[in-house]
């Protein structure tokens, strides 16, 4: 009998050392990235001060982190010697690029945009120096990775010396993310108070690609369709309440006024009181901005081709019928947008309720509707939102303190047939998370 206890007791051990060694293999090998496995989330921690990246499985969500975890890096304020605020990663997923705005605590510190190159076990990189931007707000990359989109906010200084104007700039995406201003040739409406740029977004030049999901949930990537030669940005104004209205040399990067020939500036349209997010179809139909007095969306269908409602094929928006669209339930305070990869639905973050509204798409006529439920919650504060380009996972930073259960990213399984979002365990970050981007 007391052999027989004492193996017990060894058995009992050996067990235990096997399932704590099993358990730290886990853990070892799920905080490690795999590009064939798993995406990757980038975090720019405003109280940190730095960069974090999170791998998360493609097929379970379970998440790890990689780069700057929580627990090795909450006490540290000057990682990148500024704060960071938007970011976006390129098509490609080769490199990020983040707003970073001057810290007083931070010796040396200024404001300016910050090249990231992500590397192949997920972690970052700065391979070139801060490149100087007077009061970068919002950031925006078109489809091709050519050019990188600023709003200024209420900055009148011009991105290039000697050019017209400023409050909304374009950087020429080069070789190793390298960044160059680029001249601008518009000038804006005499009549207009100075504007106050807070978000932007540009038309496609590529289309989404046919991925895991099939054609069937792409409404524009079907055999025999092309994407437009033409590009226009288009730029929420919280100031005068318009959508100003650019078009984009493709080949420069240059901003300058639709149909020069009969406007001498640059057009835009009304929206409601104080937008805050303004959200691009990728398939060109629609523009989507969020009025964040109203709580409601306006919607614009894109003149790419003369129609009963457009004049010109000019990039002008003219509003879809019966917009601006009520947000159902508790919804409050709209702010950031985003459209999902391949067109069928608009998830609307609202800042003070703590949630997002998912809105179903008619593909003709771009009017919106509320699936059900109306909202689904996120964390303390959300900021920024971030879709994966297969159209399966969303991400969403949560900025508030803390002690109201805020640092953190809420994460959500998207159902593609549906715009479904089926809510994951969050992801705890440094604190005061507030750009987010994925890939």
């Amino acid at each position: 009998m007391e052999i027989n206890q004492r193996m017990s007791k060894r058995f009992a051990w050996l067990l235990g050392v096997v399932v704590l060694v099993s358990i730290g293999v886990l853990v070892a090998c799920g905080s490690k990235y795999n590009a064939s496995s798993d995406g990757l989330v980038l975090v720019g921690s405003q109280g940190s001060g730095l960069i974090e990246t999170f791998s998360f499985n493609l097929g379970s969500g379970s998440a790890f982190a990689v780069s700057n975890p929580p627990s090795g890096t909450s006490s540290q304020t000057c990682v990148l010697n500024g704060i960071p605020s938007s970011l976006v990663v390129d098509p490609k997923g080769t490199y990020a690029y983040a707003i970073i705005n001057e810290n007083p605590s931070c010796v040396g510190s200024k404001t300016g945009i910050a090249a990231f190159k992500i590397n192949s076990n997920g972690t970052t990189s700065v391979p070139g120096s801060l490149v100087p931007d007077v009061n970068p707000v919002a950031l925006s990359m078109d489809t091709a990775g050519k050019f990188l989109f600023v709003a200024e906010g209420t900055n009148s200084t011009p991105c290039v010396p000697s050019t017209p104007q400023g409050g909304v700039c374009v950087y020429a995406i080069g070789s190793g993310a390298t960044l160059t201003a680029v001249p601008a040739t518009f000038t804006f409406p005499t009549t207009a108070n100075a504007p106050n740029f807070v978000a932007l977004a540009a038309t496609p030049t590529v289309f989404p690609p046919v991925g895991i999901n099939g054609v069937q949930n792409s409404v524009c990537s079907a055999p025999g369709l092309t994407p437009p030669t033409s590009e226009y940005l288009y730029a929420v104004d919280a100031e005068n309440y318009v959508v100003w209205e650019f078009q984009v040399d493709t080949t420069t990067g240059a901003l300058g006024t639709p149909n020069s020939l009969v406007l001498s500036a640059v057009p835009s349209v009304a929206t409601e009181a104080v937008p805050a997010g303004i959200a691009v179809d990728p398939c060109d139909r629609f523009v989507y901005v969020s009025d964040s007095l109203t709580n409601r969306v306006s919607a614009y269908t894109i003149c790419s081709a003369v129609s009963p409602s457009c004049i010109a094929a000019d990039g002008s928006l003219v509003p879809v019928t019966g917009s601006p669209f009520s947000l159902s339930g508790a919804a409050s305070s709209p702010g950031a947008i985003a459209v999902d990869p391949y067109g069928n639905y608009v998830y609307v973050v609202g800042t003070l309720s703590n949630t997002i509204s998912p809105l179903k798409i008619s593909p003709i006529s771009g009017s919106l509707a509320p699936l059900s439920p109306a909202t689904v919650a996120t964390g303390v504060g959300p900021k920024s939102i971030a879709i994966r380009g297969d159209d399966n996972w969303m991400f969403v930073t949560n900025f508030g303190s803390s002690s109201l259960g805020g640092s953190s990213v809420s994460q959500y399984a998207i159902t593609p047939a549906s715009g479904a979002l089926t809510v994951q365990p969050a992801i705890q970050t440094d604190n005061y998370p507030w750009g987010v981007a994925v890939k």
